[in-house]
């Protein structure tokens, strides 16, 4: 099965419990993982679980609900809950992808009113994730369990039962924003990339131009190359007396 894409499994995510989450990595608080599982089987012991969790220690309380239940439920599916409480994309991307399959094949069809099932508790996403470091001994258990739950059913679209769906300018301008963060990403991504190529060629020509130099020797084309790379342009020149960072990215 082919992996669902960031933005697929945020609107997914965002329908199903009735959130307003804008990143992945905001899956690391553990509360969407335990209440997506409460929708497959509806006694997650949701008054435990707190959505609103700001510390790395409300994360990992969340994460032992989750412990927990996998092993009441016989799920054979290891938790790196050391690795998702820091609420890293790429981690929270795998896990989250992992459970919208269990989703896709275990849940029933029922309707699930996820506002009722959390008692009203706020759910907002975390603004900023401030972690509290506890030790790596309490977040550090690679959760391995019995066996998972077969028999799978058509999941179910549309509207849940008790719950206030936003405006369609509401969707409209979230879907609006999903779309610029992705592509904000892959910006920064192929940036990051030529940023890294001229930077070899900058060092490969200085290291070339220093060895010719101390032979008395000097090469035109690479002169012409380092002016190249070190032109600038209206509105980008270093600014006189700044400090120069030698180790600085973009």
């Amino acid at each position: 099965m082919a992996a669902v894409s960031r933005s697929d499994l945020l609107a997914w995510l965002n329908e199903l419990l009735q959130l307003n989450y804008t990143k992945i990595e905001q899956c690391g608080t553990g509360g969407a993982y335990c209440q997506i599982l409460d929708s497959i089987y509806g006694d997650v012991p949701m008054a435990r679980v707190k959505m609103n969790a700001k510390h790395e220690y409300e994360f990992v309380a969340n994460f032992k609900v989750m412990q927990t239940f996998f092993k009441t439920k016989k799920i054979d599916k290891p938790i790196p809950v050391e690795k998702l409480v820091k609420c890293k994309m790429q981690d929270n991307l795998e896990f989250l992808q992992w459970m919208k399959r269990f989703w896709d094949s275990n849940y029933g069809g029922h309707g699930y009113d996820a506002v009722a099932r959390r008692r009203g508790a706020p759910a907002e996403p975390p603004a900023t994730i401030a972690p509290l470091s506890i030790g790596s001994r309490s977040a550090s258990a690679a959760l391995g369990v019995g066996a998972g739950r077969s028999g799978g059913k058509t999941p179910i679209s549309g509207h849940r039962a008790g719950s206030t769906q936003p405006s369609e300018a509401m969707l409209a301008l979230q879907t609006k924003l999903r779309e610029m963060e992705t592509h904000m990403e892959g910006l920064e991504k192929e940036r990051d990339f030529y940023f890294a190529k001229l930077r070899d060629i900058e060092i490969l020509v200085q290291q070339q131009t220093e060895a010719l130099e101390g032979q008395g020797k000097e090469d035109d084309t690479l002169k012409e190359i380092q002016k190249i790379l070190y032109s600038t342009e209206d509105g980008f020149e270093v600014p006189e007396n700044a400090p120069v960072d030698e180790e600085e990215t973009f």
